[in-house]
């Protein structure tokens, strides 16, 4: 078993890297990428940790991007795994870090609006959980244990979702920029659980696909916890026609989705081939993506 994308305490996970890396060996999983959202922290402390115990592993993230032309904040929202199998150029690194500047302004003003509908949340609360990387799921864990809502749904349908009544947008770079970015930093962009973008037509989704590698994205998320298998196939026949590599991953969370186990969907494991972490460390070796 291989698990392509996963989550630490590094962004919005509950397991310590250390810890992933011990539950990944003990689940069988034979190669491993941790892709917290804008940062490399997570992959940077767990990668000597895999090396020591014989896991093979890639250095990873999972950066939050939007499309400009999309009128609905839901369908703007796109993420994007890199994969960097030789490390990221450092130049990268500093741009992350404009970007965790952005997030954090989004966030006081998302407190601001949580305010002002009566909730007694802060920014320093979330922090306090958030660590390196504070984002949504943060908020809602204050809000829980303060008692304004019962459930993680609750909080993202009434107040943190993209329609919710605190929602703040985020100033994400555009999907054509973050791609760029990962390629020239050494690394390859793959699209992150495409049935998330929500467009049912498979004329439409192709055409949003299509742009994408033509903005030099290099690979396709075809396993995922969100994917059948069906729409897993639906993905590997993207990647067939367009020369893409494919990836795949449970989205692992720990605590935070409880579902979800490494290696695995919501029902079964994924499955997924060692060849797809093998094609990803060649490609990059031999920079044909």
């Amino acid at each position: 078993m291989i698990d392509l994308h996963t989550h630490t305490t590094a962004s919005d996970g509950t397991d310590p890297p250390s810890r992933l890396v011990d539950s990944a060996c003990r689940a069988g999983i034979t190669a491993l990428a941790i892709t917290d959202h804008d940062t490399l922290c997570g992959s940077d402390e767990a990668a000597p940790l895999a090396e020591a115990a014989g896991l093979r592993f890639l250095r990873g993230l999972e950066l939050s991007t939007r499309v400009l032309h999309e009128t609905d904040p839901t369908a703007r929202s796109v993420h994007i795994l890199a994969y960097f199998p030789n490390g990221p150029a450092p130049d990268f690194r500093e741009w992350l870090q404009t970007l965790r500047e952005r997030r954090r302004a989004r966030n006081e003003r998302m407190a601001e609006r949580l305010q002002a509908l009566g909730l007694e949340v802060t920014i320093e609360e979330a922090e306090a959980y958030g660590r390196n990387i504070t984002g949504r799921p943060h908020f809602a864990r204050v809000m829980k244990e303060k008692g304004y809502i019962r459930t993680w749904d609750e909080a993202f349908e009434r107040y943190l979702g993209e329609h919710g009544a605190a929602y703040v947008e985020r100033e994400d770079p555009t999907a054509a920029e973050g791609i760029q970015r990962i390629r020239q930093a050494g690394g390859i962009a793959s699209l992150a659980h495409a049935y998330r973008l929500g467009k049912r037509d498979p004329s439409e989704e192709e055409e949003f696909v299509r742009r994408l590698v033509d903005a030099g994205l290099g690979a396709i998320e075809a396993w995922h916890s969100d994917h059948d298998d069906a729409y897993a196939e639906r993905c590997r026949d993207y990647a067939r026609r367009y020369g893409l590599l494919v990836t795949g991953g449970s989205d692992y969370h720990g605590g935070n989705k409880r579902e979800i186990a490494l290696g695995c969907g919501r029902q079964s494991p994924l499955g997924i081939p060692l060849g797809v972490f093998d094609d990803l460390c060649a490609a990059a070796v031999h920079r044909q993506i």
